[in-house]
């Protein structure tokens, strides 16, 4: 059941091969697939990377063996003269680069730099295009610190704006790669920028950014602090939704467990739910199934069965499944945050629908024991606005008449419009821009 819904393969698809590599670890620590099934899918990914270090101790490890192919100990020598080829090359620009001092005389303006490099330095365009090679040919390596610190240096002196977006690219998968969260996550808004900007040759290349640039921000958002409010905010743009609809609707479970565990963005989750609604028959997954049968098709027996499968999901779960160490404990926080939100939302929804409430029959919904559900409802009515009464006697709670506000209903529907104009007006100037520009 586990692997039914692990998305690894989909995701993977969309990945740089080198962020392909925590999820298998994740993976295989969860023992979801048997090793041998891991150890070779790693040995097929590295054999399109330059890791052949890393790939020698793979082999070993399947192979119970301490010898290594031939093919392989000529690779690694094929790569260690590539990289020295390389490093000679770029060896001018990366000498002036440790040169503080020399440093100091760049500019914001490229075009000046460049000047400054040839006349002065003698370091040309062959020379920054060389380091550019090399950069990359270090993130292949493994080498993620010093790419990250080439591809930097790289951007500011490239006058390309095709290669200084590859470099950008490559620098935010390397900071992934090192789980620098907050660098990353810098990265990944100068690329939403340049991708919301930029003029692609066809609408559909431009959407196929969007959805790469989704995928490996899932690594951020997982991670960061901010970062399940911050996948809002990202996932729930009209065009990154438009994408995800279209193009990747397994990214809905993400954007799904977001709005679950953050009380914050409860107004939006209302237009998400029909969102939901509109991908129900299309879009199979425990989370989002969870959703619809408490807020579409209001079946409390669904959604119960849903929240066991949801729980295990989570833990299997490369970006959801994170464990927090605390001394000899450790427990999964998201799968706890879910857990209590989901019976929170199904207890508020089935409380608003009935008017006389069994507590046992709440208590089996919830997946809780009769004095867990008792003290679950006191702590919802008390801070929610629910207006009951709990009988103990007769272990019931009852639901007092409450007549909705014609006033107040008028203000909720008209909330909208201001945000839904705003939209449109500006989805027409861009529309103008766009024309203009041709």
């Amino acid at each position: 059941m586990a692997s039914k819904y692990d998305l690894t393969p989909r995701i993977a698809q969309q990945l740089d091969i080198h962020l392909i590599f925590p999820l298998l670890e994740f993976l295989q620590e969860q023992g979801l697939y048997p090793d041998e099934y891991i150890l070779k899918a790693k040995i097929e990914l590295l054999n399109h990377t330059n890791m052949v270090d890393y790939a020698m101790d793979i082999h070993k490890s399947l192979y119970h063996t301490d010898d290594v192919p031939q093919e392989m100990m000529e690779r690694r020598a094929e790569v260690v003269a590539r990289l020295k080829a390389l490093e000679e090359a770029a060896a001018p620009l990366i000498t002036f680069l440790q040169n503080s001092s020399a440093v100091q005389e760049l500019r914001a303006d490229k075009q000046h730099n460049l000047q400054l490099l040839q006349e002065r330095y003698q370091i040309g365009p062959d020379q920054i295009e060389a380091l550019y090679q090399y950069a990359k040919f270090q993130f292949e390596c493994g080498n993620y610190s010093g790419a990250a610190d080439y591809l930097y240096q790289y951007r500011a002196l490239c006058t390309n704006s095709d290669r200084s977006v590859s470099a950008l690219w490559g620098k935010l998968a390397a900071e992934i790669l090192m789980q620098n969260w907050d660098i990353a996550l810098e990265e990944l808004n100068r690329l939403k920028e340049i991708i919301d900007s930029k003029s692609f040759s066809t609408p559909l290349n431009q959407v196929q950014n969007r959805i790469w640039l989704m995928h490996w921000s899932l690594f951020i958002f997982f991670n960061h602090d901010n970062g399940r409010t911050l996948i809002i905010d990202l996932f729930n743009q009209d065009k990154y939704l438009n994408a995800i609809q279209t193009s990747a609707p397994h990214l809905l479970r993400y954007l799904a467990i977001a709005f679950i565990v953050n009380k914050r963005r409860r107004p939006q989750f209302k237009d998400f739910i029909k969102v939901i609604q509109q991908e129900q028959h299309s879009c199979k997954d425990p989370i989002t199934e969870f959703l619809a049968c408490i807020y579409v098709n209001y079946d409390f027996d669904g959604a119960q069965e849903k929240m066991k499968e949801c729980e295990e999901l989570i833990l299997n779960d490369p970006f959801l499944g994170k464990r927090a160490e605390e001394g000899s404990f450790s427990s999964v926080l998201l799968r706890d945050e879910f857990l209590e939100n989901a019976r929170l939302f199904i207890s508020e929804t089935y409380c608003r629908i009935h008017q006389r409430i069994d507590m046992g029959v709440l208590a089996e919904k919830l997946n809780l024991n009769l004095e867990e559900a008792e003290r679950w409802i006191v702590n919802l009515i008390r801070t929610s606005k629910l207006d009951a009464k709990i009988d103990t006697e007769t272990g019931t709670v009852t639901m007092e008449p409450n007549q909705p506000n014609v006033y107040e209903q008028l203000i909720d529907h008209t909330k909208p419009l201001s945000g839904r104009t705003y939209k449109l007006v500006s989805q027409l100037l861009e529309h103008a821009q766009t024309q203009l520009a041709r």
